[in-house]
């Protein structure tokens, strides 16, 4: 009995063995693959020197908080074209700069990155690569028609003069406003409606229903989470803020979910779709559902949800941000704030409302508002991902996979980078200007798709405001630049502001 026990284990102490054996070369050819690539890489990093960088956190420890935007550029400065920026001992990323770097770089691109990010909102246009993100952008592009942005310049107007009426109240009562939280609540307001026929009255009620807080925790926590990775971030779902995050991200889908559900029901009987066709104003999503592509297929209810969140994620910071510096660049040059004022006044004569018409004449006024973008990028940084090798004009080559990170704030190409002057935006100067030197929304074929949406809220909201307002710098609270996914100011952008009678 014994004997037959013992024949009858052999064969499976040798599958056993074989199998370990299997295992350990499979484990060491791995290795050996990734000892390979990395060794090639390495040698191919050689040829883009960096600032000295610590053994185990890379450069995470100097760009925190306040120092990361001042490091960066004063790396820039030192190291030509681009730089090696290290996440920690074995995620290098290159940091490029210069305008014939970034046209290189946009021949070369898979999708947008944010490789310390292990979560996000959506899998929407942003993040998608291959044939879905095409797909997606192509479905995608009819919702930034003239003809549908035209519609939305009364929803801008009117969200702008609730934040501007808020503004009458609260000068009387203290010597400064602070721009970003007021602009972000307006340009929230004006996006839900733009994006689902929304009304959240977010601007005048304190206690805003439960979405536009989920938004704005989602909004926080993405940022607060880029500028404070660190290796115990590989739990972060476990922390009481990835439990936080977590939360909000259901929330907000479960809201994006309910409207499209009603929205389809509503589409499904002939009725509720000749209601929405003679709507006055047909929202991002109303667009999304009608669109299909040559087959007749359109989006999923997962990938409308996506593409909603994205729309409001990425469009509603984004144009905070834009407007706030615009603002705050504005109450410095009083010469520049009154012509542009002037221009507006001659536009409109005695309307105090903004129409479509009206957008495509400020010439001057989209000229500060360029120069703006370019001292302060809303997104001050950009990643991507290479899907291809790419050599530089240089003659400097990258591997497949590598990480780029664009600097939009770049100096190689300015003189007197840091003096605002909007005349660098003239028509004669802009034609003698290399083509990727201001990058507000990107370039290339995942350029910003809602780039004119963005513009043509910046120049509603200046408009409006110098209607109403004269603008001042308050020297007692200057901002102070932090380094996250939208350019923000750690101590707010404050202006103060006087009525003009």
């Amino acid at each position: 009995m014994a004997s037959l026990l013992d024949n009858l284990a052999r064969p499976s102490a040798v599958v056993l063995q074989l199998s370990v054996v299997l295992g350990v070369v499979f484990v060491l050819l791995k290795a050996a693959q990734f000892y390979q690539k990395r060794k090639k890489l390495n040698k191919a990093l050689e040829a883009f020197p960096g600032p000295p960088k610590h053994w185990l956190y890379g450069h995470n420890h100097l760009v925190r908080r306040e120092l990361g935007s001042v490091r960066s550029l004063l790396w820039a400065n030192e190291y030509p074209y681009a730089f090696l920026r290290w996440f920690g001992p074995v995620l290098p990323s290159l940091v490029i700069h210069h305008p014939e770097y970034a046209k290189s770089r946009d021949q070369s691109l898979e999708k947008l990155t944010a490789p310390l990010l292990f979560d996000s909102p959506g899998e929407g246009l942003l993040i998608l690569e291959g044939a879905k993100w095409y797909q997606h952008r192509k479905l995608i592009t009819p919702a930034f028609h003239y003809d549908v942005l035209k519609s939305y310049v009364t929803l801008m107007s009117d969200s702008v003069k609730v934040m501007l009426d808020k503004w009458e109240k609260k000068i009387a009562e203290r010597k400064s406003v602070e721009l970003f939280q007021d602009v972000s609540l307006m340009t929230l307001d004006s996006i839900m409606k733009c994006a689902f026929s929304y009304n959240a009255n977010c601007q005048t009620e304190s206690n805003s229903d439960s979405y536009i807080r989920a938004v704005y925790d989602l909004s926080y926590l993405l940022s607060n989470r880029m500028q404070n990775f660190s290796y115990k971030d590989v739990f972060y779902n476990l922390t009481s803020q990835g439990r936080k995050f977590q939360d909000a991200c259901k929330l907000a889908h479960a809201h994006t979910d309910k409207v499209i559900k009603e929205r389809k029901m509503l589409l499904s009987n002939e009725k509720g779709h000749d209601k929405i066709q003679k709507k006055k104003h047909l929202d991002f999503l109303d667009i999304l559902l009608c669109t299909k592509d040559e087959n007749g297929v359109g989006l999923s209810d997962e990938d409308l949800r996506a593409e909603v969140d994205t729309f409001m994620f990425a469009g509603h910071d984004t144009t905070a941000s834009g407007i706030s510096w615009l603002l705050y660049c504005l109450s410095l040059h009083p010469e520049y704030q009154q012509q542009c004022r002037e221009e507006v006044r001659g536009i409109l004569g005695n309307r105090d409302s903004i129409e479509w018409e009206d957008l495509g004449k400020m010439n001057y006024t989209t000229m500060c508002i360029k120069e703006s973008l370019r001292l302060f990028p809303p997104v001050p940084v950009v990643s991507r991902r290479l899907h291809k090798p790419i050599t530089f004009p240089d003659g400097r080559s990258l591997p497949v996979g590598l990480n780029i990170f664009a600097i939009h704030r770049n100096r190689d190409v300015w003189e007197d980078s840091e003096v605002y002057d909007p005349l660098r935006f003239s028509p004669e100067n802009s034609a003698q200007r290399h083509t990727h030197a201001f990058l507000p929304f990107s370039a290339g074929s995942r350029n910003c798709i809602g780039q004119q949406f963005a513009m043509n809220e910046l120049k509603v909201a200046l408009a409006l405001t110098l209607l109403r307002f004269e603008l001042y710098p308050d020297p007692t609270k200057p901002p102070t630049l932090i380094p996250q996914i939208i350019l923000r100011s750690s101590s707010g952008v404050h202006v103060r502001l006087k009525k003009i009678h």
